[in-house]
């Protein structure tokens, strides 16, 4: 069993030397599935809700992936590759200030829009009352992450890590969503 993950690896790892684009979509799009068919089983939801796990993973690899694959290239670009610390706390700042603020609202219009189909008005209420509290828990916990992925995770890696961290964050996400909605049921 050791040699089969052991090639898999290899084989995932052949696949984002060659085709690094394409291999970190469809890896934020299987993070995506996991991290909702989590949210969903832990939200007490019984029947796995296919259409709402098609959507998540449509906003994973038409997102997602290809959003972190060029913001990380970008990143490098602007800061050479340097790695030093006042670099990557650069790094970080940047993100932080762009990038994090945008995902989030994002994915608050996708998932009110796209996966509830509520009216823009009940989605546009609910970004008003519940995004400053996701931003902020954003930048209390996203800042370390991108420290350990600038400082310590090479290039070709770090919409990988990226990727893991964020189906966490997705189910964090997930359940939020879902208790705005529970509440006003």
């Amino acid at each position: 069993m050791g040699s089969i993950a052991k090639k898999g690896l290899q084989q995932y790892l052949l696949q984002l030397q060659q085709h690094p684009l394409r291999t970190k979509a469809i890896t934020a799009g299987v993070l995506s599935a996991i991290s909702d068919i989590v949210a969903q089983k832990i939200t007490g939801i019984q029947k796995l809700q296919v259409r709402r796990l098609l959507l998540k993973v449509l906003f994973g690899v038409v997102y997602l992936g290809p959003f972190g694959h060029f913001l990380h290239l970008v990143l490098d670009k602007i800061f050479k590759g340097k790695r030093d610390k006042s670099t990557v706390a650069k790094k970080v700042l940047l993100e932080q200030v762009t990038s994090s603020p945008w995902n989030n609202l994002l994915f608050m219009v996708y998932y009110g829009l796209v996966v509830e189909r509520r009216p823009w008005i009940q989605v546009k209420s609910n970004i008003k009352r519940e995004y400053p509290k996701v931003q902020y828990t954003a930048w209390a916990f996203w800042p370390v992450v991108g420290w350990v992925n600038h400082l310590y995770v090479p290039l070709q890696f770090r919409v990988i890590f990226h990727s893991i961290i964020a189906c966490c964050w997705g189910i964090f996400l997930n359940l939020r969503a879902r208790s705005m909605v529970l509440k006003k049921a």
